[in-house]
């Protein structure tokens, strides 16, 4: 029996049309993506998880970006509003950043959890330059590799002790893009030493988390060929950088890859990515990507099966604790008043 689709799809509205579960239901695919135009209410949105999950006759993982910030999908009345990643690091300072972090993430996985959503794409591990693009800076945890490392951890640890599962990205550094990648490619002229010792490092700390999402941009000392779909780049994730787990790709409808949305999952299928995510809910799309991700070969169906597994681990939060703790690390300035 074939394993799952080597894919993660989002689905067009907030109720899953008869069309998209008889996709699912064939297809198979090994996850879901949510985003805002997926959310309306608690209930709702509840109901979406368990419609998503039933479609499929499994507890398939449900994903998330729910960084805070500019990037949140869920806002109130239904979570929390929060700063962006890094207004919290320098307001917290290097002293208490990393626990501040582990504080929020705990938080943000309670939330997340209540609603049926067991994975966020989280943490972001890319080390922030002055010259980094606007859409991806503010989302960063710092500008020197072992603390946003530290930092990382730290946000991972959280979202694990909620049950929810992170995903490390954007494998193997972001942080150099000077250009956004959801419209074009980033090219990074930095040498081999330099990536490896900065770009590289804070996944090579993270190595042993259960799941990573590539970054679209070349690294042009190492390869022509962006690294979601190059085989040189996927080969040194899993070697130089020593990840084990399972990698996705970051969304494969972003204008940095050329192509046609099947021809682009092709490329990163044949790279040695694990899984396709396709985000934008077109079905027709999510049909073509489907074909060409195939089904999980047995060695990544086993790394999926092995994430999966750390749901069970979750422990009970001390909400209110948490809150207190949080509000006194940051002097009372947890939320956006905005």
């Amino acid at each position: 029996m074939a394993g799952p689709g080597a894919f993660i799809s989002g689905c067009a509205g907030p109720h899953l049309t008869s069309g998209e579960a008889a996709f699912f239901k064939d297809a198979q695919p090994w996850g879901f993506i949510l985003f805002a135009r997926n959310i309306e209410d608690a209930a709702q949105l509840r109901r979406l998880c368990g419609d998503l999950r039933a479609s499929l006759g499994r507890d398939a993982p449900i994903l998330i970006d729910q960084e805070g910030g500019r990037v949140q999908r869920l806002r109130p009345p239904l979570a929390r509003a929060w700063h962006p990643p890094l207004t919290q690091v320098q307001q917290a300072g290097p002293e208490a950043a990393a626990r501040s972090m582990y504080l929020r993430y705990a938080l943000i996985g309670a939330e997340l959890r209540g609603f049926g959503i067991d994975t966020n794409c989280a943490p972001m591990l890319d080390v922030a330059r002055k010259a980094t693009h606007p859409f991806l800076r503010n989302r960063c945890y710092g500008f020197e590799p072992a603390p946003v490392a530290e930092i990382g951890r730290a946000v991972a640890t959280g979202l694990l002790a909620a049950g929810v599962l992170p995903v490390m990205k954007h494998i193997p550094g972001h942080g150099r893009g000077q250009v956004d990648s959801h419209k074009e490619l980033p090219v990074v002229g930095a040498g081999p030493d330099e990536l490896s010792a900065v770009d590289f490092a804070p996944f090579r700390a993270l190595a042993d988390l259960p799941l990573a999402m590539t970054g679209h941009l070349v690294y042009s000392a190492l390869d022509t060929q962006a690294a979601t779909v190059s085989a040189r780049m996927i080969a040194l994730i899993r070697q130089e950088i020593g990840f084990a787990g399972l990698l996705m790709t970051d969304d494969i409808n972003m204008e940095a890859l050329g192509g046609t949305s099947a021809e682009r999952a092709r490329a990163a299928i044949s790279a040695g990515c694990d899984l396709v995510l396709h985000c934008n809910g077109a079905l027709d799309e999510m049909q073509a990507v489907a074909t060409e991700a195939g089904h999980l070969p047995a060695e990544a169906e086993l790394r999926g099966q092995n994430a999966l597994a750390l749901r069970a681990a979750a422990g009970s939060i001390d909400i209110a604790g948490a809150e207190a703790e949080l509000e006194a690390l940051l002097k009372g300035q947890v939320y956006d008043t905005e």
